[in-house]
């Protein structure tokens, strides 16, 4: 049987959100905590200016980056940090930054998993996971940080077909309370979750999470 890597690899590649930009007005972004000029951004809207500063000055529409980057951005929120537990700092989806309203599409046919508003400070807001299956390969794909209207009048096995605009982004606060975008992940194993799965972990648990939740790009295939 062919792993999850060849399948995806041997796709075509998909475009999961505001499909009539083309790869090329894409440009990568850095939120690592090596980027020394994020290091005093606190709030949405200034993260915000920083990414439209940073499209319009790259020609882009659409800042695009983050699987296993390790940020700081997390540490407002106690999300990431219960007591007692190790820091998670690492990213373990996609991050497709756009500041305008945009459509969200589904990367391949599949039937909805689970949706749920996780509506904690930094967590994802309305949040949508997608059940697939390729040559008896079940995996999921998650899409956070959505609108709460994207969760109205959807229903866990709903289908949804392959480029079908389902969501559209949210706006802070609803979204986690971050600027515009979308978290797309690949997760392989849901480990009984429903509507809800770490996208960001800590560097004893990478190991587990780059075997269950493999790099978007193998999907999106963004130049």
């Amino acid at each position: 049987m062919k792993t999850i890597i060849e399948l995806l690899s041997g796709c075509e590649a998909s475009k999961v959100i505001a499909p009539h930009i083309p790869y090329s007005e894409y440009v990568p972004l850095d939120l690592s905590i090596s980027n020394t000029r994020i290091h005093n951004l606190a709030t949405a809207e200034e993260y915000g200016v920083f990414i439209q500063n940073h499209l319009e000055a790259n020609n882009g529409k659409i800042a695009f980056g983050g699987y296993q980057e390790i940020r700081n951005l997390y540490q407002r929120s106690s999300v990431f940090k219960a007591e007692n537990t190790e820091e998670r700092n690492i990213h373990i989806g996609l991050d497709l930054w756009i500041n305008e309203s945009a459509s969200v599409h589904a990367a391949l046919g599949g039937t909805i998993h689970s949706l749920q508003n996780n509506t904690a400070l930094g967590d994802y807001g309305p949040t949508i996971i997608i059940e697939h299956e390729l040559e008896g390969v079940v995996f999921h794909t998650l899409y956070g940080h959505l609108s709460e209207e994207s969760l109205k009048g959807k229903h866990v096995g709903d289908r949804i077909a392959q480029g079908e605009q389902f969501a559209n982004l949210g706006l802070p606060p609803i979204n986690g309370d971050y600027a515009p975008h979308l978290h797309f992940q690949i997760i392989i194993d849901m480990e009984y979750k429903q509507g809800d799965y770490p996208g960001v972990c800590s560097s004893t648990t990478l190991n587990h999470y780059s075997t269950n939740c493999p790099n978007p790009n193998v999907l999106l295939k963004i130049n």
